[in-house]
């Protein structure tokens, strides 16, 4: 057997040589970093992970998943890895046994958790593969990681959760599988938690159904509407529980365009029955009726639980575009009165929406970013999905870690607040017409590039990882890096730490793979400045 460290920033394909080595890196108390390994050789080996406290290691080995779309053809850019259908190297699969078969190559994902409390220095982290032994240096400075500021929703979708794991929704075994894919969502960043009031209108057919997720029990009788609120009082408890505090409500309107309502379960004379949904138009005074009853108990049962109206988010219909406005006018009119001081954004491209007053809280696509930061629009949050392919940062399969993690820096450079990406574990086809295999669909059937529709795999009993939710937490750590040493020594100490980045915009940033790792050391040593 052969063994070599190699930075967590390379992507090790079946063919991947001259890779760099990579025996020491730092990290801020409180922060998860990492680094791989590569095995060469073959047959059944031991593997075993040496370290002391208050760095805590886990071994994982890091799976490669088929991928027959990469990239849009049409859509590419220079910057990807690869655009050709292959493996690619991304799931992990936790080695608890120290038990690992090589055949010709395998690489080991090395998580370092360095405890919030941690003495400042270096700790040896000792990885032995056999007979073969290598030492990774991890310096610990002497300054906290600081809480995460940023919103960071990336879409929780509890049906595909069920559908993969073969469970009826809302049983016991499904709330029991929620809260591991909560846990690992909190553990990643995500802090804002998509939760379905009403079935999640996103990515589904015209006139078709995804899996009823509707966490409201609603009854009809007498002319109105009573609302049980037990399974909706659940998730908050759970998802606070595994760490998540801010909620994101379902959209209140179908996608793209704002013309119909979700589909929404009624009970009515015994009957548990679809009232509204494609065939009720947006503008129906008895969806409007039924929205006035809805949303002030909502906000009362919030409000009654401790959750603030700063800690939610309500949308009115997902990407609207100009073809959209009078119907996405329409469908705000109705909803936003009922919505008093609260949060309310939506997804959009279009600068015009924003300057005409249509949507006062955008959330702005990268690579539509330039006029709302040329305009200084205050509070602006970012989002990333299928579209965002060329030139700016993603998390594509084929896409480098690079061009995953440079949007962390990217979001501190230009002051953004929030940050969404619609898939955590979208496993179905466009549409939602089908489900896929992860394992085995990285695409959604061919419709996105792969892995953009999903971050975690379903394993066995809950969530395995991938290395791109990893990276992308990492990307969260630079932001919250820049931060501390901003609260410290003042933004012109942290712009300066970005060097030849300084510039950077959301399409033109640094292309190499050092430069995170590197910005990163001269943060650190700006920050060990500040406390001498």
């Amino acid at each position: 057997m052969q063994l070599q460290l190699v930075s967590p920033m390379e992507s090790v394909f079946p063919g991947s040589a001259g890779l760099e080595p990579y025996s020491r890196g730092s990290a801020l108390r409180g922060e998860e970093t990492a680094f791989q390994a590569v095995v060469t050789g073959r047959g059944d080996c031991r593997v075993t992970l040496d370290t002391v406290a208050p760095v805590r290691a886990e071994l994982f080995r890091v799976g490669c998943v088929p991928c027959a779309l990469p990239a849009y053809p049409d859509r590419v850019d220079a910057d990807y890895s690869t655009t050709q259908p292959g493996e690619f190297p991304d799931v992990l699969y936790p080695i608890a046994d120290g038990a690992l078969h090589v055949d010709e190559r395998e690489t080991l994902w090395i998580s370092l958790s360095v405890a919030p409390d941690a003495a400042g220095g270096i700790y040896p982290v000792t990885l032995c593969v056999e007979d073969r032994r290598a030492v990774f240096e991890l310096e610990v400075l002497p300054v906290a990681l600081p809480p995460q500021r940023l919103c960071f929703t990336q879409w929780f979708h509890a049906d595909c959760i069920a559908s993969l794991h073969n469970v009826e929704i809302y049983s016991e075994a499904h709330w029991a599988l929620l809260e591991k894919y909560m846990r690992v969502a909190a553990q990643h960043g995500i802090n804002m938690l998509l939760t379905p009031v009403l079935t999640p209108a996103l990515d589904v057919e015209v006139g078709k159904e995804r899996p009823c997720t509707q966490l409201l029990d609603i009854a009809y009788a007498d002319g109105r509407y009573t609302f049980g609120f037990e399974k909706l009082g659940r998730w908050i408890a759970l998802a606070r529980r595994c760490g998540i505090r801010k909620f994101e409500i379902s959209h209140l309107f179908t996608q793209w365009g704002a013309e119909h309502a979700p589909n929404i379960y009624v009970v009515e004379n015994g009957v548990r029955k679809l009232r509204f949904g494609w065939h009720t138009a947006a503008s129906d005074p008895a969806y409007a009726a039924f929205l006035a009853a809805m949303l002030p108990a909502l906000l009362a049962f919030f409000a009654d639980q401790g959750v603030e109206k700063e800690d939610l988010m309500f949308h009115i219909s997902d990407e609207p575009s100009g073809e959209h406005l009078e119907s996405y006018l329409a469908a705000k009119s109705i909803a936003a009165p009922l919505l008093p001081g609260c949060m309310i954004r939506d997804a959009l491209s279009d600068y015009e929406f924003y300057a005409r007053g249509v949507v006062e809280r955008p959330i702005v696509a990268t690579d539509h970013m330039e006029p709302f930061v040329e305009n200084h629009v205050s509070d602006l949050w970012a989002y990333v999905c299928c579209g965002q392919c060329v030139d700016v940062g993603n998390r594509f399969l084929a896409m480098p870690r690079r061009r995953n993690r440079i949007l962390g820096v990217q979001l501190w450079k230009y002051r953004v607040t929030g940050f969404l990406q619609w898939g955590f574990n979208f496993w179905y086809t466009a549409l939602s017409k089908g489900v896929v295999d992860p394992f085995q669909v990285t695409d959604a059937g061919g419709a996105f590039p792969g892995g953009d529709a999903f971050s975690v795999y379903p394993g066995a009993d809950g969530p395995l990882c991938s290395v791109r939710l990893k990276i992308f937490a990492m990307a969260l750590n630079d932001l919250r890096a820049l931060q501390a040493l901003e609260a410290r020594a003042g933004r012109e100490a942290a712009l300066s730490c970005l060097g030849e980045g300084r510039t950077m915009t959301f399409k033109d940033y640094p292309r190499t793979d050092a430069y995170l790792p590197e910005m990163r050391e001269r943060v650190h040593a700006a920050l060990v400045k500040t406390e001498t």
